[in-house]
């Protein structure tokens, strides 16, 4: 008996180490198709169980893509009440590969975090309002001799630091693109102080965005590359309410907008007024703004316009009539110029009753006299302004950089607001800036500002320098990057 298993196992070991490879291939291959014959069969007996007459067409689905059998959810293509045509299997709303091919609405949602934290230290060689200890504003110059007490000030501060989120979000008109950040600047109510202010807040999809963000009487990119949060007072800087049409986008755009309205009025030497006190003002529209960018290889040119309107209304019954409607206009024209590596930064802005898009000016509205009029003998003006901003972004090498420049702002004041009134503002500043990584900026900065006032001749200057501190973070939470 054990001469004969051991006669027999020789045998069938011989017959299969005899075996061609060819004939092994043959049988793997017989029953490949034995298996994909089967898997036929179900998805057919499935399909018919639920009440669904569509003729599986097994060439467009492989046992690679399970997402596709016949219990597979189709969110994105039409539900059919007759089975398509075999020949046309794109048109199969449970096999297609349009399913998970590319397409407008199988897009993967995506999501950035990104910001810096930011600490600032410096020294104030003179004085300024408290509330702004961090900032080189000339409006917030002192008025009058003495205003803010003694010369000299030290300061520390984080309030630059900024976090944001940022993505896409796919659907059947395209992309829509979100955007959510905020500093820890306080301003308003809340100046001087370290708080939560959002910046951007908005939503974009396709042609239109609605939300806060940069006005589009603004251009962000003449913002030159300074440790100073508040920048140069001759720019045009708001970010503002808005719904933004964009009927030409990429580098060479045009752009529409409504934007929140707001103005400021300065009550000048009438505030103690009672008919002038008891005027209200109100918005009735909302502002409107275009911009228009060429660009090329050279840098850009930009053109913007505003037009603004602010009802004055008297709400005391006397025997003055103080309503007024007031119209405020403003051009913006700008330039960014690559010389080599670096950039030159132009602005000029020129306007009546537009100081609230300015990066620093105060009223944009004040009293002026009227006279021969004894129903209306004062009435509001839109004050008259123009500025400009001059600045070089100069890099030494990839991890050395400088930026200095020049800006200015100038207001045309009316008869009725007092002699220390704000005139004029000027600021320069120049740096040196170390990038050693990516990631991480460190440098210092010499701040020069002047205030000068209406008539009394006091114009004060302030002198400080700055160390700034910033490291930069910016990671995909998920979804692919973009190819």
């Amino acid at each position: 008996m054990i001469l004969i298993f051991s006669t027999t196992y020789c045998t069938a070991q011989s017959a299969a180490t005899r075996e061609d490879p060819q004939q092994l291939q043959e049988k793997v291959k017989q029953l490949e198709e034995e298996t994909r014959a089967l898997k036929e069969r179900l998805a057919a007996l499935e399909k018919k169980q639920s009440g669904t007459a569509q003729v599986v067409d097994a060439s467009v689905r492989s046992t690679a893509e399970p997402a596709l059998s016949a219990n597979a959810t189709d969110t994105t293509a039409p539900k059919t009440t007759s089975p398509p045509p075999k020949e046309d299997p794109a048109l199969d709303t449970k096999n297609s590969t349009a399913q998970t091919g590319p397409n407008k609405t199988e897009a993967n949602p995506t999501m950035n975090v990104y910001g810096f934290a930011m600490l600032d230290a410096g020294y104030d060689f003179k004085t300024n309002d408290p509330a702004w200890f961090d900032v080189n504003r000339p409006s917030k110059l002192a008025a009058t001799q003495g205003q803010f007490g003694q010369n000299g000030n030290t300061y520390f501060g984080v309030r630059q630091s900024r976090l944001g989120v940022q993505g896409t979000l796919p659907t059947s008109w395209g992309d829509a693109k979100y955007k959510f950040e905020f500093d820890l600047f306080g301003v308003g109510k809340d100046a001087g102080v370290t708080t939560i202010r959002p910046r951007h807040f908005y939503g974009e999809l396709g042609a239109f965005l609605a939300g806060q963000t940069n006005s589009v009487f603004m251009d962000i990119d003449v913002f030159p590359n300074i440790l100073d949060y508040w920048g140069p007072n001759g720019m045009v800087f708001l970010r503002n309410p808005q719904l933004r049409w964009m009927p030409i986008r990429g580098d060479t755009h045009l752009w529409f907008s409504i934007e929140a309205p707001g103005q400021s009025g300065d009550q000048g030497l009438l505030s103690d007024r009672e008919p002038i006190q008891n005027i209200k003002p109100r918005f009735q529209y909302p502002d409107l703004a275009g911009q228009y960018r060429y660009a090329g290889k050279w840098g850009y040119l930009q053109g913007a316009a505003v037009l603004r309107n602010v009802q004055l209304d008297d709400t005391l019954p006397d025997q003055f009539d103080l309503n007024q409607s007031i119209m405020g206009w403003g051009f913006d024209f700008s330039s960014g110029v690559k010389i080599h590596k670096d950039t030159l930064h132009l602005q000029y802005v020129v306007g009546n009753g537009i100081q609230n898009y300015m990066n620093d000016a105060p009223f944009d509205v004040a009293p002026i006299a009227n006279p021969g009029n004894p129903i209306r003998p004062v009435k509001g003006k839109p004050l008259p302004m123009w500025s400009y901003v001059i600045y070089l972004d100069h890099n030494w090498s990839e991890k050395w950089a400088t930026s200095l420049g020049f800006s200015a702002l100038q207001i045309q004041n009316t008869g009725l607001q007092p002699a220390n009134a704000y005139h004029r503002g000027q600021y320069s500043t120049i740096n040196l800036l170390h990038m050693p990584t990516k990631h991480i900026m460190y440098g210092g900065e010499l701040q020069w500002a002047r205030r000068v006032n209406f008539l009394d001749g006091f114009d004060p200057q302030d002198f400080r320098i700055q160390f700034g501190f910033k490291y930069s973070f910016d990671a995909r939470v998920f979804g692919k990057e973009q190819p």
